[in-house]
């Protein structure tokens, strides 16, 4: 079946400032957002995407415009939105750090219920199924070879990778997903397969010079990047 690439949105504000976004609306790409989106978009000329599907929140299509800007057929799926965080939107990681369900969070995912907000299993088994679903669907209209894209957020992406690698949810904090970075996930009838996780190009090397790797948090990146 197909090859999926799935993108996460370039830096936003909320990212760079430490802020959990969730669906506030109007959240857009930082000029490194613009930038690092610009850089991916050079790195992937030459590949034949034959679908792009996105996230419909602000951030996530203006990645795509920029990565895909010749490509008009830019699907919007609703099961590819950020997690719905409830009453956490709009917080500070620094405040939600101290909060009694942080622990939850960090280490049982799988339980964790946002208040009044989603939970993240529920978050979980929307995105991996619709990745599944337009991975069947495009199969059978382009071949088995085809390539796709999904432009969506960290958890989103660490939740469908998970899923693809068989690490059950309670786990998937342990992955990374930076902004800007690339994900690719072969499925076939038989299983499926991460060949690539949080590509972010040549940045990684930067990074590993100028800061020791940190924890994974809440939107699947370590820190306030």
């Amino acid at each position: 079946m197909g090859t999926l690439l799935l993108i996460r949105h370039g830096r936003t504000d909320a990212n760079a400032n430490g802020v959990l976004a969730g669906r506030t609306p109007g959240v857009l790409l930082d000029e490194v957002g613009r930038s690092a989106t610009q850089d991916l978009a050079k790195r992937l000329q030459g590949v034949k995407v034959s679908q792009v599907v996105s996230s419909p929140l602000e951030r996530t299509v203006e990645t795509a415009k920029i990565l895909f800007s010749k490509d008009s057929n830019i699907a919007l799926e609703d099961r590819l939105l950020e997690c719905d965080y409830g009453d956490w939107q709009g917080s500070k990681l620094s405040e939600l750090a101290v909060h009694e369900l942080w622990p939850i969070v960090q280490q049982r995912p799988d339980e964790m219920i946002f208040p009044n907000g989603e939970s993240m299993n529920d978050m979980s088994a929307r995105a991996s199924t619709a990745v599944r679903e337009w991975d069947a669907k495009l199969t059978q209209e382009h071949g088995d070879k085809v390539v796709w894209v999904a432009v969506s957020h960290g958890d989103i992406i660490k939740a469908i990778c998970a899923d693809a690698m068989g690490l059950p949810l309670r786990k998937f904090q342990s992955l990374m997903i930076e902004p800007a970075s690339v994900s690719v996930i072969h499925y076939s009838e038989s299983g499926s397969a991460v060949s690539k996780l949080n590509d972010t190009g040549s940045e990684w090397l930067t990074k590993l010079n100028g800061e020791s790797v940190k924890t994974p948090t809440l939107g699947g990146e370590s820190g306030k990047d």
